[in-house]
């Protein structure tokens, strides 16, 4: 080994974030009166496995004194990381030692209704379950402390106290709790109940009353834990063992208190890295649900220091059971393995690593109190305002009496209470009365529900807020519906008044609906509207009839104009002419529509003069004609001069007759009647 350096030294402990943190912890046992939960840290240890290997595999750790240790920086072989912690227990540390500096301090905390936890954390074959298990000659952590808690109970010299002990042993196998007491319970659930108390249904539970009775529910069930050989060890825990100790201290006299005291010691199954354990098959499995749960439970960890909002303690069974331990409520210890040989070098320096992070955890325990209710017996107050004299019926009261009474006293007391009203500002005084007001409507609602349960309660009130509301909601939608029925009526009215003039000769009952269905009410600038209409003039004496539909449609047009603020002008644009039915075709239309000769020239003159002088955009505006189009006709203009009429454009490349004829079509009308 070789020594730091004073700056590798300073490097090596802000990597390991291990800066000693000198807590003061105040003892609960000098103030069992206090309820105030103290403030604890997590209690780290680390004990060092004496060296196993026959071979010539260097020391890649070692002590210092009792709480620091170093190791080798596998970045540089010539630098060493420190860390320090609350003990530390070399490869020469018995069990006794282990189990009297870092357990033993925490069980009288039992005693007085606070939990505890011991855990032994590290990777696979480095000690874990020898230290909390041992063996006959040297008894671990978990028969140590059964041992001193019944020895704890019994020396207790407190009167009218009464103690009680008992067990529950599970392990998490794959994710899922087994009962280690009574192997057909698989898969229990974890809970937790009102209190915010971690507890698992159905477990079995055995009564402690002396230490023969716990070797003979312990051992047998001991044997029921999932073990197997792996190239690391012959017996490698596959599973993580959770021996739970009540302690229940109640008291014999009132008020009856009851503590409740819970011990959890936790053998956790080793990380295992499968190329060196050589697992395969279920043993691969098992090694995967294993380090999931200890990954886990170093998001825990690294949550809790970094102060997150969620801890995530439901994402694994382990820290779930975990959680009073770590950020809880519980006095926790935890012994870290760690193992000398360099072959185990990055999981000791894992496990260190992990240990300084846990070292840094704040718990908050604190007194488990519990207070049975007492019968007591009920005494009537004797009455002092009815005279003792007088005949047992006028004692009597009945309940309606008692009923007139209490709005009279309940009136008095109004009355004493009453403010003073004029001399209070004019706007408080209103929002006082709105106020009242509300409280009376309610109040009156509230005293139906008296005799109903609170839940029922208030989900009728919150239904009768909301029938109050759609109420309001409904009645302004009749008001609206009704000013725009009154509305209408007005319209109605006024359109009718003003068709009544016309004459009744030529006009139908569909004219009076065709305004109301044609109403406009916008008040937009007048604008121009193309009407075709038949022609009145050489076609009237053939075709009498056009004359009254026309007239008729003249009618309903200044019906329209009557009712709107739009003013139109009609163009008679096309004639409509009867044709000859031949024979065998008399469904078919009788009817053709013809251009206007004026309207046809006019529109021909105003296309050739936008085709001789209008640009391309003005270009793009006429139908059929587009970008491409647009610059071909201004070209042809460059090149050849002016057209002399619309009919020049079939010699434009790409422009036939019939393209021409479709272009005349499609612009005559818009362009003739602009």
């Amino acid at each position: 080994m070789v020594g730091l350096s004073r700056a590798s030294e300073g490097r090596a402990e802000h990597r390991a974030g291990t800066l000693p943190i000198m807590a003061k912890r105040a003892s609960i046992l000098e103030t069992q009166g206090m309820k105030k939960p103290s403030i604890t840290r997590v209690r780290v240890a680390v004990r060092l496995r004496p060296y196993m290997d026959k071979g010539e595999d260097k020391v890649c750790v070692r002590g210092l004194d009792s709480q620091s240790l170093e190791i080798i920086n596998w970045r540089n072989q010539m630098e060493t990381m420190q860390y320090q912690f609350d003990a530390f227990y070399g490869e020469a540390a018995t069990q006794r030692e282990l189990y009297t500096g870092s357990v033993y301090p925490i069980l009288p905390h039992l005693l007085i209704g606070q939990n505890a936890s011991v855990f032994a954390y590290g990777p696979t074959g480095a000690g874990k379950t020898h230290t909390m298990l041992g063996d006959p000659n040297q008894p671990g952590v978990i028969p140590r402390a059964v041992r001193d808690l019944l020895q704890m109970t019994r020396a207790a010299t407190e009167e009218n106290w009464t103690y009680a002990i008992s067990m529950s042993y599970v392990e998490i196998y794959q994710e899922k709790v087994m009962d280690l007491l009574e192997p057909k319970n698989k898969d229990l659930p974890i809970r937790e109940d009102k209190d915010h108390k971690i507890l698992i249904p159905g477990v079995t539970q055995k009564t402690l009353n002396s230490f023969s009775d716990f070797d003979e529910f312990f051992i047998p069930a001991s044997q029921n834990r999932t073990v197997a050989c792996t190239k690391l060890n012959d017996r490698s825990s596959r599973s993580h063992a959770v021996l739970l100790i009540k302690v229940q201290k109640t008291q014999q006299v009132p008020p009856f208190r009851m503590l409740t005291g819970k011990l959890y010691l936790i053998d956790l199954a080793g990380s295992e890295d499968n190329r060196r354990t050589g697992n395969q098959g279920i043993r691969l499995k098992e090694s995967g649900a294993i380090n999931s749960s200890l990954f886990t439970l170093s998001k825990v960890v690294d949550a809790l220091n970094q102060g997150l909002p969620r801890i995530p303690y439901r994402d694994s069974k382990l820290t779930r059971l975990l959680q009073d331990s770590l950020g809880g409520s519980a006095h926790s210890v935890m012994i870290a393995n760690i193992a000398p040989e360099h072959k185990y070098y990055f999981d000791t320096l894992t496990a260190l690593n992990f240990a300084a992070k846990s070292k840094q955890i704040i718990n908050k325990p604190f007194s488990q109190e519990t207070i049975q209710a007492s019968v007591q017996a009920t005494f009537k107050r004797p009455r002092e305002d009815v005279d003792i004299t007088a005949p047992h019926h006028k004692l009597k009261r009945t309940k309606m009496d008692s009923i007139d009474e209490s709005p009279n006293s309940s009136k008095e007391c109004i009355k004493k209470n009453k403010l003073n009203l004029a001399s209070l500002d004019p706007a408080v005084v209103e929002r006082l009365l709105k106020l009242d007001k509300i409280l009376t409507e309610k109040g009156k609602i509230e005293t139906q529900l008296l005799s109903t349960p609170k839940r029922e309660r208030m989900a009728l009130l919150r239904k009768w807020e909301e029938s109050q509301m759609e109420i309001e909601r409904l009645k302004e939608k009749q008001k609206e519906l009704e000013d725009k029925a009154t509305a209408a009526e007005a319209r109605l009215e006024k359109s009718t008044s003003s068709d009544l003039e016309l004459s009744d000769c030529s006009v139908s009952e569909s004219m009076f609906r065709a305004p109301l269905r044609t109403r406009a009410t916008s008040t937009a600038k007048a604008k121009k509207v193309l009407r075709v209409l038949p022609l009145q003039g050489e076609h009237s004496s053939a075709n009498p009839g056009e004359l009254t539909a026309g007239k008729q449609e003249e009618l309903e047009q200044s019906g329209v104009n009557n009712q709107s603020n739009i003013q139109e002008e009609t163009i008679p644009v096309v004639k409509k002419t009867k044709r000859k039915t031949p024979a065998g075709q008399e469904n078919e239309p009788s009817w053709e529509v013809s251009m206007r000769s004026d309207i046809l020239q006019s529109g021909r003159e105003k296309i050739l003069h936008l085709l001789n002088t209008g640009s391309i955009k003005e270009l793009k505006s006429l139908q059929k004609i587009g970008d491409k189009k647009a610059k071909l006709i201004v070209g042809w203009r460059e090149l050849k001069g002016p057209f002399k009429k619309v009919e020049e454009l079939s010699d434009m490349e790409g422009m036939s007759v019939k393209l021409v004829c479709s272009f005349l079509k499609a612009n005559i009308l818009s362009i003739g009647a602009s």
